[in-house]
């Protein structure tokens, strides 16, 4: 960031329900045209909360520290 930002009115969060849920991104060309792209999360994909994320440095990291835990087998 440059030091001429302005945040001193931003809202932290502001946009993260919707951007979970997916969101547009419009892309305004100097010929006139717009292209437009929407963005969902992967089937399966997990978003981990930043407290979280900082002791995972990659996939491989979350899937290491959840094969280790024992999971309860269900009866049914």
């Amino acid at each position: 960031m440059v030091p001429e930002y302005d945040f001193t009115d931003g809202a932290r969060g502001k946009h993260y329900i919707s951007y979970r849920e997916g969101h547009t991104v419009e892309v305004h060309k100097a010929d006139g045209t717009t292209d437009v792209h929407y963005f969902t999360l992967e089937d399966g994909a997990v978003m981990l909360e930043p407290d979280v994320r900082q002791y995972f440095p990659d996939s491989d990291a979350v899937n290491t520290a959840l094969r280790g835990l024992t999971f309860p087998r269900f009866c049914g």
